[in-house]
């Protein structure tokens, strides 16, 4: 009984932390192409807001569930290629995350809430949304590859 639990909370968790980031990237570029300096702001502002609601603690229930649901269906998780590349995949896009989303994130805040006056974006933040798109985008596509691996569960070399 416990695996089948351990599985449904890994995907319910993987379900959410899944659809904040691709919904947090669709709506910065949507909120990109209206130019609307106050609309940015919002946007980025509730990217942040959304990864500590959903997405940080999301990836923790996922490393526990998944961890745990492989050590109770006696999945080795070295052994099993599909497990070990997810992990790989999960974990390239934490450090992306870390390292350059969330900081370029906190900078293009930081940008427009020290300079509030005008209509359109401060010059700076087109060089920061360049950098943000191109991270944020791996930082996306790498769990979305994870997810196809868990799910098809192909044989890829392991130790």
């Amino acid at each position: 009984m416990m695996y089948p639990l351990f599985k449904l909370i890994h995907i319910i968790a993987v379900i959410l932390f899944m659809g904040n980031i691709t919904v947090g990237v669709l709506w910065a570029g949507m909120a990109n192409r209206s130019g609307k300096r106050d609309l940015l702001l919002f946007t980025f502002k509730g990217i942040r807001r959304s990864d500590m609601i959903f997405t940080n603690p999301a990836v923790l229930v996922i490393l526990l569930t998944g961890f745990g649901a492989a050590g109770i269906g006696g999945y080795k998780i070295l052994g099993s290629g599909w497990i070990l590349w997810s992990i790989i995949l999960f974990t390239v896009s934490g450090i992306l995350y870390m390292a350059w989303v969330a900081p370029l994130q906190k900078k293009i805040v930081k940008l427009f809430e020290s300079d509030p006056e005008g209509d359109s974006p401060p010059d700076e933040y087109s060089t920061l949304y360049k950098k943000w798109v191109i991270t944020s985008h791996i930082a996306l596509l790498t769990p979305w590859i994870a997810l196809v691996l868990m799910v098809l569960k192909p044989i890829l070399p392991a130790f």
